[in-house]
């Protein structure tokens, strides 16, 4: 029997992901919707350390020689960790194959774009939601006629006629990938750093068919799900639903502990909302299975009221104690240095506010100013100065200098090297002592660099000699015993399954010892989400 011919796609989804891990809810909402070209088109997914060059002869050879008469479309999502290469790949790709069509979508073309070299090199840009748009696009670019529009404002539907994406998930992605969910789109907050703040308003996904498609999920395999509702605890109603739905999933209490569950989800929560009917089912999920992303940005009130960020103090402080010390959820909380009037001093007035309450990580953002928000508006004002190029880093403000700012930036990099990587806990307690954890923190730093002249590439035996040599040698006046230094180092390093023999343990290090399992419950999961940016949907917000 003759074979049958493979018919190249007519339209190819495309992203290049921040990591393999990440799975593009976005491409595999495009795909559920594009009704009869569902059969024409092709999802591919890369990672943003491939060459563009590689990428463009793989596209090439999806699509084939190029037909007479047949219009081929590729779109892309475009977002801040990946246009820079986007753009060389579009320029390629439009080079050798100038007839085929580019179509871009995503946060960083949505706004701002009349400059952007990567939206003078494509054929279209829909901007905002795509769900409805791109496919409606595909049809008049492959069968005519021909929009006049280069720049197409995303249609927004009702939620309930958007064919949710669940079933796009491959087997591969349940067993290899984290996969992003979401029961709702939107958001009613107005913090001016984030682009969430232009939706005004949240629009909550029918709860029935959702649950469906994750049992569905869940009945496939899938154990880990991250949330991309940038509200979870919005409506209380919804989120009560959805975390007994993962509670039922869970083995019965009494063999909760013999049969660890390897099921972990991912919810970004509101601060200062968690009504009594939230905890009470937070407090019955076991370690490692609850994730929460609680994002504070800053404790100083007149920087939230500048950034139009409505957060009540005493209600976020007695929320985040009573998850840390009621709950056995993990807690990954947000700080954002370099908001409009915030200073060094001040930040680290909101760092040791937190850090008092001992949540499991504290993320330390640098301020970026994505394109369409708000916050531009406080440029002049506040001397804010950005770097031009992705992620738009803040580089100065009117009181911060651009050394205390390069300065934060080294901080917060060791910080997720000793604090978040869950590696020293019993030597940050010796290193953060003292009346402020955030100024014990910055003077470690600032040792280190002047050290090691390193952010990168420090392995875990040279960050253990460093530490050794500074809580002993360089920081006398810390009153650390050299005993009582190395034997906090030599529980974290064993603790940490790492087997090399750092210099400042080798008296002390086991001639011979088996390999050690990672300290800490959930600390694998907890590991594999650190630091993942959401791959929201790639022309839907």
């Amino acid at each position: 029997m003759a074979n049958t011919p493979i018919v190249p796609p007519a339209i190819v989804l495309c992203t290049l992901n921040a990591k393999y891990i990440h799975a593009s809810l976005g491409l595999r909402y495009l795909l559920a919707n594009m009704g009869e070209l569902r059969a024409q088109t092709a999802l591919r997914e890369y990672t943003i350390v491939r060459r563009p060059a590689e990428l463009a002869d793989e596209l090439l050879a999806l699509l084939g020689e190029p037909q007479p008469g047949r219009a081929q479309v590729v779109g892309f999502g475009v977002y801040i960790w990946n246009v820079s290469q986007t753009c060389e790949l579009v320029r390629l790709l439009k080079t050798a194959r100038p007839a085929l069509k580019v179509v871009l979508g995503g946060p960083e073309v949505s706004h701002e774009h009349d400059q952007q070299a990567i939206v003078a090199l494509a054929d279209h840009v829909i901007t905002g939601w795509g769900d409805v748009s791109f496919p409606k696009l595909c049809n008049a670019l492959l069968h005519g006629p021909a929009p006049l529009m280069k720049i197409i404002h995303g249609e927004q539907p009702p939620l309930d006629q958007i064919e949710l994406p669940y079933t796009e998930y491959s087997d591969a992605d349940l067993a290899h990938r984290v996969l992003y969910v979401e029961a709702s789109r939107g958001c009613p907050f107005k913090c001016e750093f984030c682009l969430s703040s232009l939706d005004k308003t949240a629009w909550a996904f029918d709860l029935d068919p959702f649950l469906t498609e994750l049992d569905r999920l869940y009945e496939r395999g899938a154990r880990q799900f991250k949330f991309v509702d940038r509200t979870f605890n919005l409506k209380i109603e919804a989120s009560a639903r959805i975390l007994q739905f993962f509670l039922d999933r869970l083995p019965p209490a009494p063999l909760i502990h013999a049969l660890a569950p390897d099921l972990f989800v991912h919810f970004e929560l509101i601060p200062d909302q968690l009504p009594d009917r939230l905890k009470t089912l937070i407090a019955q999920f076991p370690p490692g299975v609850l994730q929460f992303e609680i994002g504070i940005q800053s404790f100083n009130p007149e920087v939230q009221q500048r950034i139009s960020r409505r957060q009540d103090h005493a209600k976020t402080l007695a929320n985040l104690d009573w998850l840390v010390t009621k709950s056995q959820a993990h807690l990954h909380t947000d700080l954002i240095f370099g908001l409009p009037g915030e200073t060094l001093a001040s930040f680290a007035q909101g760092f040791d506010t937190l850090y008092a309450l001992r949540p499991h990580e504290i993320q330390l953002g640098l301020l970026k100013r994505l394109r369409g928000t708000p916050i531009a508006r406080h440029t002049q004002a506040w001397g804010m100065v950005y770097d031009a190029e992705p992620p738009y880093a803040v580089q100065q403000t009117s009181v911060l200098r651009r050394d205390e700012v390069q300065r934060f930036v080294r901080l917060a990099r060791y910080w997720d090297l000793v604090a978040n990587s869950g590696r020293f806990s019993r030597t940050l307690a010796l290193l953060l002592q003292g009346p402020s954890p955030f100024a014990a923190f910055l003077a470690w730093s600032d040792w280190l660099w002047q050290c090691s002249g390193q952010t990168s590439g420090l392995s875990p035996e040279q960050l253990v000699d460093h530490l050794f040599d500074y809580l002993v040698g360089q920081a006398a006046q810390l009153g650390q015993d050299a005993m009582v230094v190395r034997t906090a180092l030599l529980a974290d390093y064993l603790g940490s399954g790492a087997r090399a023999r750092p210099r400042s343990l080798q008296a002390v290090l086991p001639a011979q010892r088996p390999p050690a399992a990672r300290s800490g419950a959930g600390l694998a999961p907890r590991q594999l989400q650190h630091g993942l940016a959401v791959n929201a949907p790639m022309i839907a917000p």
